[in-house]
């Protein structure tokens, strides 16, 4: 089961299938789509919101093998401003997208240190990996509390890429600069 969480500006109740049609409005621009996994489709579908939480989310949440949250400022309880997530894969154990408007405010760096938390405190886990788009430098950690290390690929560049996206074509994202991963590893302490 996926509580609710909160944070000092931020609430981050569980995704519900209801949520979609606002995820559907914010998600779906190239600056937060081109850092994301390549299984993100380019265009995204009118119903990628929808058919994500649906048939991968829930499901896996069902299952025990995922939480996911939706995040919201707790001056707007109702209006949706990002997601994310923890699961049990082998290196990619979290993930998040936070809508353009909100961001470089510091709300992620809350939002993850609310599910980070949780990780360890309450799911006692001892190892918490995620992988992050290394031309994506706003979403490289500043670990605080933890003993927390970030390495990029030896062969990774830092410089970012910035591909537009092109009408019924997928920008290319596999093994580009902007899709090439670094890997963010935290241990409970």
């Amino acid at each position: 089961m996926t509580p609710t969480l909160s944070t000092p500006r931020l609430l981050l109740p569980p995704l519900e299938l209801a949520d979609a049609s606002q995820i559907q409005l914010l998600f779906p621009h190239w600056e937060i789509v081109r850092y994301l996994a390549a299984q993100v489709p380019w265009p995204y579908p009118a119903d990628g919101a929808y058919r994500h939480i649906r048939d991968m989310a829930l499901p896996a949440v069902e299952r025990g093998e995922a939480w996911h949250w939706t995040i919201r400022l707790k001056s707007a309880p109702d209006q949706i401003i990002g997601s994310i997530d923890l699961r049990k894969k082998e290196n990619d154990n979290r993930g998040f997208w936070l809508g353009l408007p909100w961001q470089r405010q510091g709300l992620m760096t809350e939002a993850c240190d609310a599910v980070t938390d949780f990780w360890f405190n309450t799911l006692h886990f001892p190892v918490l990996r995620a992988p992050k788009a290394i031309a994506n430098v706003a979403s490289r950690p500043s670990p605080k509390s933890r003993a927390c290390a970030w390495s990029p690929p030896k062969t990774a560049t830092t410089s970012p890429a910035a591909y537009p996206p092109r009408s019924g074509k997928s920008p290319p994202r596999s093994g580009s600069p902007a899709n090439a991963k670094s890997l963010f590893c935290c241990q409970n302490s």
